[in-house]
This record gives C-alpha cells, structure tokens and sequence, in this order.
C-alpha cells in the first residue's frame, strides 16, 4: 500500500511540475539570423522634429534585427526632399547611416518642380538615389514586401 501511495504521489509531484513550467509564446524579436526585414518610410515633411524622429526610428529598427536582417529605405518628396540635402541639418546622421546601407532616395518630380518653379537647383547629399517619382518608388517597394512607414 505505501509503494502504491508513494508512486501516485510522484506522479502527482511530475505532473505538478509539469504545469508549473513556462511557457514562452513566440515574441518575434527579429533574432532569426536568416531573415530580412524590409522597411520603406516615407519623408513629405520640412518639420525638423518628424525628421529627427524618423532618424530614431531608423536606428531602434536596426538596432531591434541587426543591421544586416534589415532593408531600410527612406523616400523624400515634397517639402522632404530638403532633408536629403547638403544644408540639411541631419547631413551627418543621413551620411552615417548610408555608411550601414540605409538607402536614401529623392524624387525626380519633385526636384524638376523646385528647379522649374523657384529655379533651385538642389545639391543633394553624395550617393542619396534618385527615382523618377517618389511615391511609385514607395508602392514598389511595398510590393516587394517591404513594410510602409509614415511619420
């Protein structure tokens, strides 16, 4: 009778065990090595706090997979096309994060509206790519699975 007692009490004792172990739900904090996350943003504003936000984001987004998990892409146009340029106040932080293959892309259509209707020519920040209209580039991308941010 004690055996028996003594053996249902251990099976009692595992299964209580058992119950009280954790379980971990998938949290998808982006660590599979293998897998590349893509992420397009776009920047339509002159406001120098959205901008610097954005700026924010985009170092959180790579810090959170690792610069190489990550495809990161900024599209500028309209009155953000400015921020893509060599007086912008964020030149440095632009040209730092293109050193970590951050890609920044300027509107052509927006660049001929400038030059056309306030005759400026832009000096655009060394390597930032132009693309014949701004917003297709962000319909593209998101088409090839990249996701869409919008400050």
């Amino acid at each position: 009778m004690i055996k028996k007692l003594a053996f249902i009490l251990s099976i009692v004792i595992i299964n209580a065990c058992a119950l009280q172990t954790p379980v971990i739900a998938n949290d998808s904090t982006g660590n599979d090595e293998f897998e590349i996350h893509k992420l397009v943003i776009q920047m339509n504003t002159r406001d120098p706090e959205i901008q610097a936000e954005v700026l924010s984001n985009i170092v959180n987004v790579s810090k959170y997979y690792g610069v190489d998990n990550v495809e990161i892409e900024l599209v500028a146009y309209g009155p953000g096309i400015y921020f893509v340029t060599k007086q912008s106040e964020f030149r440095k932080r632009i040209e730092s994060l293109m050193m970590q293959d951050v890609t920044f892309t300027a509107c052509g259509d927006t660049i001929k509206t400038i030059k056309r209707t306030k005759g400026i020519d832009l000096d655009l920040i060394d390597d930032v790519v132009v693309v014949r209209n701004g917003v297709p580039r962000m319909m593209d991308l998101q088409q090839q699975g990249y996701s869409y941010l919008s400050p």
